[in-house]
C-alpha cells in the first residue's frame, strides 16, 4: 500500500501562503500539484529562499522560494533598488538576457526592469538577445551604476540566473554583494 510522505510544517505554511497570497494561478496549481502529487519537489522549492550569492542568483526555474520565478526575481531586484538609492543618487541601470532560456528571460529582463522603473530609475532594456559581455560595456558606455544579466550561463538547461554588475562593469564583488544580499532578506522577512 503506498503511504504518502509527511511534509514539514514550515514548508506546508509557506507553500499554503503561495495559495492564499498575490500569485498568478499558474503558479498557484503548480504549488497545488506539488503539495498533492511530489512532496519532495515541494520541500525543495521551498525550504528556503533562493540565495543571492556573489554576484546574484541562480536556481531552477519553477514555482517557490527556491526557485527562480518572477516573485523571486522581483524580490532581488528590490533589494538592489533599496541598496543603490541607500547609497547614492544616481539612478541609471541597465537590463539584458541572453539565449538560453528565451521566453522566461525575456520575462525576467522585463520585471527587473519594471521593478527598478517604479523605484525611479532610467532603465534601459534592449529588445533583443544580447552576449553577457555587451552587458559589461553597457553598464560602463552608458554611465550607469548597475546591470543585470538574466542568463543560465553555463548551467543544466532547467536552471536560469540573475548577475548583477556594478558601475565599473563587473559582477558584484564585496561589500556590494553582501549588503545587497542584506537588503533582498529585509525583503523576505517582510
Amino acid at each position: 500500500m503506498w503511504k504518502r510522505k509527511k511534509i514539514d510544517p514550515k514548508v506546508f505554511a509557506i507553500a499554503t501562503s503561495w495559495l492564499e497570497g498575490n500569485y498568478d494561478s499558474q503558479t498557484k496549481a503548480a504549488v497545488k500539484d506539488m503539495i498533492d502529487n511530489n512532496p519532495d519537489e515541494l520541500t525543495d522549492s521551498f525550504y528556503r529562499n533562493l540565495e543571492f550569492g556573489t554576484g546574484g542568483l541562480r536556481g531552477i526555474i519553477g514555482a517557490g522560494t527556491n526557485r527562480m520565478n518572477k516573485y523571486t526575481v522581483g524580490m532581488a531586484t528590490q533589494g538592489l533598488a533599496n541598496y543603490i538609492k541607500r547609497l547614492c543618487q544616481a539612478k541609471r541601470v541597465q537590463s539584458r538576457y541572453s539565449v538560453r532560456q528565451p521566453p522566461e528571460e525575456r520575462l525576467f529582463a522585463q520585471i527587473t526592469a519594471d521593478v527598478l522603473s517604479a523605484n525611479g530609475f532610467k532603465v534601459f532594456l534592449f529588445d533583443e538577445l544580447r552576449p553577457t559581455p555587451e552587458l559589461s560595456f553597457a553598464v560602463r558606455y552608458l554611465k550607469c551604476h548597475t546591470g543585470v544579466m538574466i542568463t543560465a550561463s553555463h548551467n543544466p538547461k532547467e536552471y536560469n540566473g540573475y548577475k548583477a554588475y556594478w558601475n565599473d562593469g563587473a559582477q558584484m564583488v564585496p561589500p556590494h554583494d553582501k549588503n545587497v544580499i542584506a537588503e533582498v532578506e529585509k525583503n523576505q522577512n517582510r
